[in-house]
Order: structure tokens, then sequence, then C-alpha cells
């Protein structure tokens, strides 16, 4: 499988960055082993969730990336209802992706509960590296799927 041609944007929100980067660092492994050259992924940190569709609109627009990969980490507690800041993010990448014809996959997570102690912190350090691979095995079929309907349609034309 052929992919240096394509670029992939990862952006992360600083909130709980070493648990989303475990995540991020599993995403960029299993790419690795799939082929895809680790230098043609480039990181975007943001401050927190809400960043994260205007900086997916910026980079789908500047026609660098082929795919756009989100990871947040959203939790309850803070000014904002864990679950309006999530539906705001989704729906902002969602909106991203149909517009600008780019997918934005999502490694954005909420848990129902979370607190700062031991246990949940390390559940979720490791639950991360579960999704990260779960990220980069979508991001390799959406690139392929990106890639036999442009051929087909070449060859259609």
């Amino acid at each position: 499988m052929k992919m240096t041609k394509d670029r992939i944007a990862f952006i992360q929100s600083s909130w709980h960055a070493d648990i989303i980067g475990q995540g991020r660092e599993s995403f960029i492994a299993d790419l690795e082993k799939a082929g895809f050259p680790k230098n043609n992924i480039d990181i975007y940190e943001v401050p927190g969730g809400l960043e994260i569709p205007l900086q997916a609109q910026l980079l789908a627009k500047s026609g660098r990336y082929t795919l756009i990969a989100c990871g947040g980490f959203i939790v309850d507690g803070g000014i904002y209802r864990h679950e309006f800041v999530t539906t705001a993010v989704i729906d902002g990448i969602m909106r991203v992706s149909l517009d600008t014809e780019v997918p934005v996959l999502s490694m954005i997570l909420t848990p129902k509960n979370f607190h700062e102690h031991e246990e949940h912190h390390n559940y979720f350090f490791n639950h991360f590296t579960k999704k990260g691979q779960e990220l980069a095995a979508a991001a390799l079929v959406t690139l392929e799927n990106m890639r036999q309907l442009k051929q087909s349609s070449a060859k259609a034309a």
C-alpha cells in the first residue's frame, strides 16, 4: 500500500495531554507498521476541545492534508458541561469534513465519570492506546477508500 503522497494532520487538545498522547503515539505507531511514513504526520496542539473544529477547518482548507485526525478528552467539572462541549466539537469536525471533503476522524472521548485520581487516570491512559489503534485502522481504511474512488473516477473520465 503506497501512501507517501498522503499527509495527515493530528490535532489534540492540551487538557490531559498525557492521556491523549497515549492515543496519538499508538495511532502513529500503527500507521508506521502499515507503511505510512511518520514524517508525513504533523501534530498540532490546541488549548482545549472547543478549538479543535476551527483548527481542523484551517488545516483542511490549506489543501496540505489528505486526512485529519483529532484527539481530545473532554471531562465534566469545568465551566461548561462536557456533553455540550462534546456535541459542539463533534458537530464542528463533522461539518468541516462534509464541507471540505477532507475526512476528519475523531478520537475525542467524553467519559460518563472521570475523577482526577490514579485509578481513573490509569484506566483512560491505557484505554487511549486502544483508541489510537482504532483511529489508525479507520484512517488506513479511509485513505484506501479515497484512493480507490479517485482511481475509479479517473478511469470513468
